[in-house]
């Protein structure tokens, strides 16, 4: 079990919401053509069983939900609706569907997800249900991609998030689920690109910072997010600190903390920190799918180190506990 003092969104967000009805694991064998191939992945672990979405491309749009019991060998989790959420009446976007979360809530469990580069809303009945909406978007004032809502200990809500200005920036706001919308006055940005990792030469583009995700560990939130393009090989993860889920945020001198140099394949990053049955804290992430092609990105889980000896407690992960999620 997660101790009393590690806050994971997924985890301490039960019954807030309204408008519903082990060990390090060693890198397992594995065929590369029975790989998971989901980008930017969300593993969480419910009722014993993992689950894992992704963006999966266009072929079929929309998300599709696999179920785990060991991290290793994923299957759909639901054979009567594949995908899980897909354009229709009741779905908001046509298509670019990225970078989905799950929330569950005591009745329901909700999905945060990107379609025409906004961020939207889906909810079903179940984890592996089909998931529908009013057919929204959150904030169509501008572009903005990447939601992660992080559920804190006073049970607000704050949606991180990825707006569009010469490159990729973050963003947080206050959200408020009466209302589907962020709360007057609270949206501000979280950093810019200001260490040496964050936008290489390896590939040409404007600055790109995505893929948030936050936990709290006791009194302080850690802000795991990817610089460069998702097409550079130095695609990689970092993570910040602050002693308020709105900053400021002083980001960790050691960054990143995954990245081709570390866990061996290029393109490594945009994921979401999880716990296993063992209350183990891991990164789901994706890399590329070989050293000369990007696409189809494949998924990769790897353990998270926690040094306690120092505050905040510095991150780093296990490389020998990596796993290629392979479908059964």
């Amino acid at each position: 079990m997660l101790k009393n003092s590690v806050l994971l969104p997924t985890l301490i967000g039960l019954g807030l919401f309204t408008g519903c009805n082990g060990s390090s694991t060693q890198t397992a064998q594995h065929s590369p053509d029975e790989e998971v191939f989901f980008a930017d992945p969300t593993v969480i672990l419910l009722d014993g069983n993992y689950y894992m979405a992704g963006t999966q491309g266009s072929n079929p749009p929309g998300f599709t939900v696999m179920r785990s019991t060991d991290l290793l060998e994923w299957t759909p989790a639901s054979q009567d609706t594949i995908p899980n959420l897909t354009p229709g009446e009741n779905v908001y976007g046509t298509k670019w569907f990225w970078a989905p979360q799950f929330v569950p809530t005591d009745s329901c469990v909700y999905m945060f997800y990107t379609a025409n580069e906004q961020i939207a809303l889906a909810k079903a009945d179940s984890i592996n249900g089909t998931y529908r909406w009013d057919g929204t978007a959150i904030d169509d004032s501008e572009k903005n991609i990447d939601p992660f809502l992080f559920t804190d200990a006073d049970g607000r809500h704050y949606l991180y998030h990825v707006r569009f200005d010469h490159g990729n920036w973050l963003w947080v706001g206050e959200f408020d689920f009466n209302t589907g919308h962020f709360v007057d006055g609270t949206l501000t940005p979280v950093f810019r690109n200001d260490q040496d990792w964050e936008h290489t030469l390896a590939y040409e583009s404007a600055p790109i910072m995505e893929g948030p995700t936050v936990i709290r560990l006791g009194d302080t939130y850690y802000l795991f997010y990817s610089a460069n393009h998702y097409m550079s090989p130095d695609y990689a993860v970092g993570y910040a600190t602050a002693k308020s889920p709105l900053g400021p945020w002083t980001k960790n001198p050691a960054n990143p903390i995954i990245h081709r140099n570390i866990v061996g394949e290029r393109g490594s990053g945009h994921g979401d920190v999880f716990a296993d049955k063992d209350g183990n804290l891991r990164y789901v992430y994706h890399v590329h799918n070989s050293d000369t092609v990007p696409n189809p990105r494949r998924s990769r889980i790897v353990t998270l180190k926690m040094d306690n000896s120092v505050s905040p407690v510095a991150i780093t992960v296990d490389t020998t506990s990596i796993i290629y999620p392979s479908v059964r």
